[in-house]
C-alpha cells in the first residue's frame, strides 16, 4: 500500500471545492490524503488561484499533512492518482444561462440537466469526460472516476458505453437532499432514516422510507401532500404536490420531477424569473460573484455558510463519503449512479442507474428492486432512451441523432419545435460543439 492518497479534483476552481475540502479534512483520520490537486482550464484559472489559496488555509488551519497542488496540466495531475473527481462545467455559467433561455423562447422550460438544456450540457461534456478517461487509463489506470459533472445520468452512461473504464460512479446530492428533506419534515435525526431510491439521476424515486427499520410511507407521502411542507432545492422552485396525485402515485418523487408532472406551472414560472430577475443561471453568477470575494479573505479558513445558497448542499459531502467508503470497504449502503446489473428490471442490464448499492472496495453493488411500479416505469424508460440517444449523438456528432434525442425528451412537444431549438442552441454552443462542425470547417 503506498503512503497516503492522491485525489484529483478537475475543475477545482469551483465554487464548491471549499465542500469538498472539508469534507476530506472531516474524515482525515479514515481517508489519509497526502497530495490533493486542484486541476482547471485556462479561463477558470483566476477562480482555482483564489479556491486554492482558500484550501490551503483549512488544511493549514487543520495542522493535517494534505499537500494541495494547483495546476491548469490535467495529465501532470492524473499521473498515478488514486481517485479522481470531476465536477467542471464546458463553457462556464454563460453556456448554462444559453442553455434555459433559448428553449424558453419557444415555450419549452430551460434547464441545467432536464429537456433542450439536458442534452446540450451533455453534448459538450461527454467528450470531454472521455479525454479524461483517455488520460486515466494511461496515466492512472487503478484511479476511481467520481463524476458529479451533470447530466450525471448521461455521462455515467456515456463513460459505460464508450470507453474501457469500470471504475466510475457518478454522484448527485438529490437523495442526500430528499432524505434530509424527510428527516426535517418529521423532525427526527437524520441517521434514523434510510429511503430506498431507484430510477435515473434526476428521475429518481423513493420506493419506500423506513424509520428505525420500519416503513413510514404513507406518513411521508401524506407529508409530501401538505401544502406547507416545502421539500425542494435551492435551484428549482418549491411547488406543492397535488395530495391526491402524490398518494396515488404510491412513490417519492424527486423535486427535478415537478418539470414533468407540472411542466406548465413550471415552465410560467421560468419564464416569470428569467423576466424579473434572470434564469438560475443567472442568479447563480451573482451568488459566485459574492462567494469568491468572500473566497479570497485571507483571514477565512472555513467553508463559509453562504455556499449552502448553491444548489448542491451536501454533494461534496457525499462524494467524501462514497470515497471513504471504497478505500476502506465499509459495505454501507448509498445510492449512485452506476450499471444497472439487472437492479431495476426494467432498464437493460449495460445502462447506467441511480439506486441504492451496497460501497465495496471494487465499487458499487447495486441493490435489486425488481421493477419500478408501472406508474412511474414508461416515464424512466424514456428518459433513459434520452440518455442512450444523446450520448450517442455527444459521441458522433451526428445531427440527426442529437434531433431525435431533443424530439423524444417530454418536455419537447414536437420535432419542428426541436429542430428550431436544436439549430439555434447548436450554434450558440459552436465553439464548445467541435464534433458537430467538423465538416463544415473541413
Amino acid at each position: 500500500m503506498k503512503d497516503g492518497i492522491k485525489i484529483v479534483t478537475i475543475g477545482g476552481g469551483s465554487s464548491y471545492t471549499p465542500e469538498l475540502v472539508e469534507g476530506f479534512i472531516k474524515r482525515y483520520h479514515e481517508l489519509p490524503i497526502k497530495e490533493l490537486w486542484l486541476v482547471d482550464i485556462e479561463a477558470g484559472q483566476e477562480k482555482l488561484n483564489i479556491v486554492g489559496a482558500l484550501a490551503k488555509r483549512m488544511v493549514e488551519k487543520a495542522g493535517l499533512p494534505i499537500d494541495v497542488h494547483l495546476t491548469l496540466d490535467r495529465r501532470a495531475a492524473l499521473k498515478d492518482a488514486d481517485f479522481v473527481t470531476t465536477q467542471f462545467r464546458v463553457g462556464l455559467l454563460e453556456a448554462r444561462a444559453k442553455d434555459e433561455r433559448i428553449p424558453l423562447k419557444y415555450g419549452v422550460i430551460g434547464q441545467e440537466t432536464n429537456g433542450p438544456g439536458g442534452l446540450l450540457k451533455g453534448l459538450r461534456t461527454i467528450p470531454v469526460i472521455l479525454e479524461i478517461v483517455k488520460d486515466m487509463e494511461e496515466l492512472c489506470p487503478d484511479a476511481w472516476l467520481v463524476n458529479f459533472t451533470n447530466p450525471a445520468g448521461m455521462v455515467t452512461e456515456a463513460v459505460l458505453r464508450y470507453t474501457n473504464l469500470k471504475k466510475v460512479v457518478g454522484l448527485c446530492n438529490v437523495p442526500i437532499g430528499i432524505k434530509m428533506g424527510i428527516a426535517k419534515a418529521l423532525d427526527v435525526d437524520v441517521e434514523r432514516i434510510e429511503v430506498q431510491f431507484a430510477g435515473l439521476n434526476h428521475m429518481v424515486y423513493g420506493l419506500d422510507v423506513y424509520l428505525d427499520g420500519v416503513s413510514i410511507m404513507d406518513q411521508v407521502l401524506d407529508e409530501l401532500g401538505n401544502p406547507n411542507s416545502q421539500w425542494s432545492m435551492r435551484n428549482i422552485e418549491a411547488k406543492n404536490w397535488e395530495p391526491s396525485f402524490v398518494k396515488g402515485l404510491g412513490v417519492i418523487p424527486c423535486p427535478y420531477h415537478r418539470y414533468y408532472y407540472k411542466t406548465k406551472d413550471m415552465l410560467e414560472e421560468e419564464q416569470k424569473a428569467a423576466q424579473e430577475k434572470g434564469t438560475r443561471a443567472e442568479v447563480v453568477q451573482q451568488v459566485e460573484q459574492e462567494l469568491f470575494e468572500l473566497y479570497k479573505d485571507p483571514d477565512l479558513s472555513i467553508k463559509p455558510p453562504q455556499l449552502e445558497k448553491r444548489g448542491g448542499a451536501y454533494y461534496s459531502d457525499a462524494a467524501c463519503n462514497l470515497i471513504s467508503s471504497i478505500y476502506n470497504d465499509k459495505h454501507d449502503i448509498q445510492p449512485v449512479n452506476t450499471v444497472n446489473r439487472g437492479a431495476i428490471a426494467s432498464i437493460p442490464a449495460e445502462s447506467a442507474v441511480e439506486v441504492n448499492c451496497i460501497i465495496t472496495k471494487d465499487g458499487p453493488k447495486p441493490i435489486a428492486t425488481g421493477d419500478l411500479p408501472v406508474a412511474v416505469r414508461g416515464l424512466v424508460q424514456q428518459i433513459k432512451s434520452f440518455e442512450r440517444v444523446a450520448a450517442e449523438a455527444a459521441v458522433t456528432g451526428d445531427y440527426e441523432t442529437a434531433l431525435v434525442a431533443m424530439t423524444i425528451n417530454p418536455l419537447v412537444p414536437s420535432d419542428e419545435i426541436a429542430k428550431q431549438i436544436l439549430d439555434e442552441m447548436l450554434e450558440a454552443h459552436r465553439e464548445y460543439l467541435p464534433q458537430f462542425f467538423k465538416s463544415v470547417n473541413a
